[in-house]
């Protein structure tokens, strides 16, 4: 056996995954360091990974998101969970946002990752980078630059961000003007988690595992007013115990089949559970189900249901439950479905399988027509809550509700 071979080799065993060894110094750098595989501390930022099409080599990405809780030593996990081969990242920098795509000066810091300046992830991993010294304020817009010099395949990413991000050419992360980042992205790429050493060690977070409602459709672009948004200002505002939130929802996303992301039941772990500092999860998911007229059944979605909070109590989290918001004049509606939902909505009211419940069928229904939604609340398409409707879901959670250890 050559030296080169098994070098190779032993690269192969770490990553337990077919890579195509073509030097020493390309297999060396795919391996993550101990510190990446993991991080303490509290989610200030979450978006589910999901597929995104094919990765572009030397795309530059310029990615904004925004601060729930405050704390220091900032650290952001990049992801490569649908990837079918190692991913190589350099150039990685993390800065606050001044306006578009550029930072306030002196802002702009390269990450690391067991000190190095560049990362490989495996196929199906994900990575975290080393803390960043210093603090950053809740509701902060921070902007993370990065590389993908040689990506290739399957990318990993969020779609529908409800946020501009931007995109460039080049090698600009460094830099903290905007003038190289002259297109534009409505989506999240390559990131999946931000997360930072709280001011108050008891502080924890809530995760939010839904759909297109979660994931903000219909709100406004660039606002942070999905809902959330607002549930994690009334936190901040209430300053108890829970202050981070992690939007974990996906449009399209259903609670037992794959579609539009993977479905909850098979992305709770990785999307929640192992989001740092995640004391309590959040669900509210079912309409997808119920409206794709695929069969399911109350039961079907009720046992669903049990089985995520029955993997989130053995996790140690809380749970609340939400009801199954009103849909009737979206195309899907029909007499059949709405009897699935009310049938599934009496058993989450009356559930002792979660720690709380919060309403939102109620919240959200018209009083004239209960199957619809109240139109002073509705987005437009009879579906998805407007900002109005967003904020009256975040005002409906009791935030006491979210910290079943108290």
């Amino acid at each position: 056996m050559s030296a080169r071979f098994g070098r190779c080799w032993r690269v192969l065993a770490v990553l337990l995954t077919a890579v195509v060894c073509q030097s020493a110094p390309a297999a060396r750098a795919a391996t993550l360091p101990e510190s990446a595989t993991r991080a303490t501390g509290v989610v200030t930022w979450a978006a589910s990974a999901d597929r995104m099409g094919e990765g572009t080599a030397g795309q530059a990405y310029r990615l904004v998101v925004h601060t729930s809780v405050g704390g220091s030593d900032l650290r952001v996990r990049f992801t490569n969970a649908f990837g079918d081969r190692p991913l190589t990242l350099d150039g990685v920098y993390a800065g606050v946002r001044a306006q578009g795509a550029a930072l306030r000066p002196g802002s702009n810091r390269p990450l690391t990752f067991g000190g190095a300046r560049t990362v490989t992830v495996p196929a199906g991993a994900v990575a975290w980078s080393d803390p960043l010294p210093g603090r950053i304020a809740a509701g902060t817009d921070l902007l993370i630059s990065l590389r993908t010099p040689d990506a290739a395949g399957p990318a990993t990413g969020h779609w529908m961000a409800m946020q501009t991000s931007y995109t460039g050419q080049g090698e600009h992360t460094a830099e903290e003007s905007g003038a190289n980042w002259t297109q534009t992205t409505g989506s999240w790429w390559y990131i999946d988690s931000v997360a930072v050493r709280p001011s108050r060690p008891a502080d924890g977070a809530v995760a939010a595992l839904g759909d297109s409602i979660t994931d903000g459709w219909q709100s406004t672009t660039d606002l942070n007013r999905r809902w959330p948004d607002y549930l994690a200002r009334r936190l901040h505002a209430a300053g108890g115990p829970v202050q981070g939130v992690a939007n974990e929802g996906i449009s399209g996303n259903k609670v037992l089949a794959d579609g539009a992301g993977q479905a909850a039941l098979h992305r709770l772990d990785r999307d929640v559970l192992s989001q740092p500092g995640v004391r309590t999860v959040f669900l509210f998911e079912g309409v997808n189900d119920i409206k794709a007229h695929t069969g399911v059944t109350a039961d079907d979605l009720i046992a669903g249901y049990r089985e995520i909070a029955r993997r989130a109590h053995a996790a140690g989290k809380c749970v609340v439950a939400a009801t199954v918001a009103p849909f009737k004049g979206w195309s899907e509606w029909d007499p059949a479905a709405e009897a699935v939902r009310q049938e599934v909505n009496r058993f989450v009211r009356g559930s002792d399988d979660v720690d709380a419940v919060t309403d939102l069928d109620r919240v959200l229904r018209s009083p004239y027509d209960p199957e619809r939604l109240l139109p002073f609340l509705d987005g437009g398409d009879h579906l998805h809550p407007n900002d109005k409707g967003m904020q009256a879901m975040a005002d409906a959670v009791d935030l006491d509700g979210l910290d079943c250890a108290r």
